[in-house]
């Protein structure tokens, strides 16, 4: 599968969920909107969960990655301050 490119729109509050696996490496890279918050988050539920990779966008690439030998539910998030356009580029990896 081909690197492809997202344009999703977020609302502010909670933690939105933009993609999400279990047993799948991929990796999405952030183009913007500067000041949003992105992480990774493993588990199943609030409790039981952890986050990882806890990053804000600053106008500059960043990545998250989630590994292919991920056993657990993993999704990477973002949260906003108000309604925006959030780009970025989901890269699978692995065959």
């Amino acid at each position: 599968m081909p690197d492809v490119e997202q344009v999703k729109e977020v609302r502010p509050g909670a933690w939105r969920t933009l993609e999400s696996g279990f047993n799948v490496g991929f990796s999405c890279i952030f183009h913007g909107p500067v000041g949003a918050r992105v992480k990774v988050r493993y588990g199943d539920g609030r409790w039981r969960g952890r986050n990882s990779q806890l990053q804000t966008l600053d106008g500059h690439r960043r990545m998250l990655t989630v590994g292919r030998g991920s056993l657990v539910y993993a999704r990477v998030q973002i949260r906003v301050r108000k309604t925006e356009h959030v780009t970025y580029t989901y890269v699978p990896t692995g065959p």
